[in-house]
C-alpha cells in the first residue's frame, strides 16, 4: 500500500458538467497535460524520492506543500544526478556527511530541489508552451491555478506526441543533434554523471571497439540514461554489496554494469511520425541515430518539439 501522507495526489476530479462550465477559462494546454499530479512533500528522503520516481516512471517530480497543495519546487533526475557525484549537490555527501553516501541520501529532498521555477497558467496556450519550454530548456512545466496550488503537470513529451503526426514525414536526419557526447564501458559512474550534468544530457551513448579504430567509428555498446542511474541508486543489490558506507565506493562502479546494453537505435532516414512511435511504445525520449553501424547522431523529444514548432 502505498503511503499516503507521503505522496500527494493531485486529482482530475469532478462532474462532466463542471468541466465543460470551466473549459472556457482554460488553455488548450490543459487537453494534453497530466491533471492526476503525483508530488511529494519538502520532507520526504532523497532515497525515497528516487523510488516513487522509479516506481511511476517519472523523470520529475512536483514538490508540494501537504497542507494547502502549493507549489513549493520541483525534483528531477538530473538533480539526482548532480546529488549522486555529478555537479555542486554533490557536497551533501562529500562536506556535510564526509563522504557517507547512506547517510546523505536519507536528506529531505528540499535540499536538492529547484525552487525557482517557471510555470505557467492553466490558461496557457500550447504554443505559449512550446515558446517557454523551447527558451529555458525545460523538459515540462507545472501548471497553477490563480492560487499557485498545482493543478497539472505538461512534459515535452506530452506536447511532442500529441502534436508529431503534423511533422510525420520530416526525416531524423534533419533534427537530430550531431554532436553527440559518448563514453566508454571502464567509466566510472561518478565521470559518467559529470559529463552528464554538465552538458545537461539525459542519456549518453556508450562506444568501444579495437584501439587502432577511431572514436568516431567504434562500436555502440550501449547507451546510459539518467533514469539508468537512479534505477542503480535504488537497487536493493547496491546496498546489500557494499563494503562500506562510503560514496566513492558507489561512484568508482563502471558503468558496464548499469548501462542498457542493447540499446534502440534508428537510421537518419526514420521519419519523426515514425520516431514518436517509437518513444510510445517503447517509453523512451531519446535514441542514438546510426548509419552503417557508426553514431552519428541523437535524437530526443526536444528535438521532436522543435520538429513540430516549424510546421
Amino acid at each position: 500500500m502505498k503511503d499516503k501522507t507521503s505522496i500527494n495526489r493531485k486529482s482530475n476530479t469532478g462532474a462532466v458538467e463542471h468541466e465543460t462550465k470551466v473549459h472556457d477559462r482554460e488553455g488548450d494546454i490543459m487537453a494534453i497535460a497530466t491533471k492526476d499530479v503525483v508530488s511529494i512533500p519538502p520532507t520526504k528522503s532523497i532515497k525515497d524520492t528516487a523510488k516513487v520516481m522509479m516506481e511511476h516512471e517519472f523523470r520529475r517530480l512536483p514538490i508540494t506543500d501537504p497542507g494547502s497543495g502549493k507549489l513549493l519546487g520541483i525534483v528531477t533526475v538530473m538533480d539526482i544526478l548532480d546529488f549522486f557525484g555529478g555537479g555542486k549537490k554533490f557536497n551533501i555527501i562529500e562536506k556535510k556527511y564526509e563522504d557517507n553516501f547512506l547517510a546523505a541520501i536519507n536528506e529531505p529532498v528540499r535540499e536538492i530541489m529547484t525552487r525557482d521555477l517557471i510555470t505557467l497558467s492553466t490558461k496557457a496556450s500550447i504554443g505559449e508552451t512550446i515558446e517557454t519550454m523551447m527558451s529555458h530548456q525545460l523538459g515540462a512545466i507545472p501548471l497553477v491555478d490563480a492560487d499557485y496550488n498545482l493543478a497539472a503537470i505538461v512534459t515535452e513529451r506530452d506536447i511532442a506526441l500529441s502534436l508529431a503526426g503534423m511533422a510525420g514525414k520530416e526525416t531524423v536526419q534533419d533534427y537530430m543533434s550531431a554532436k553527440v557526447f559518448t563514453t566508454t564501458p571502464g567509466t566510472p559512474l561518478e565521470g559518467a554523471c559529470k559529463i552528464m550534468v554538465r552538458n545537461g544530457l539525459r542519456r549518453i551513448p556508450v562506444i568501444g571497439g579495437e584501439a587502432d579504430i577511431s572514436k568516431a567509428a567504434k562500436k555502440l555498446l550501449g547507451i546510459l540514461t539518467s533514469t539508468d542511474v537512479i534505477r542503480f541508486l535504488n537497487a536493493k543489490e547496491l546496498f546489500d554489496h557494499l563494503n562500506s558506507n562510503l560514496a566513492t565506493d558507489v561512484l568508482k562502479t563502471n558503468i558496464s554494469e548499469i548501462m542498457v546494453k542493447e540499446p534502440i537505435t534508428i537510421p537518419p532516414t526514420t521519419t519523426i511520425g515514425e520516431l514518436c512511435e517509437i518513444f510510445a511504445e517503447k517509453n523512451i525520449g531519446g535514441v542514438p541515430v546510426l548509419k552503417d553501424d557508426r553514431v552519428v547522431g541523437i535524437i530526443t523529444e526536444r528535438d521532436v518539439l522543435r520538429a513540430v514548432k516549424r510546421i
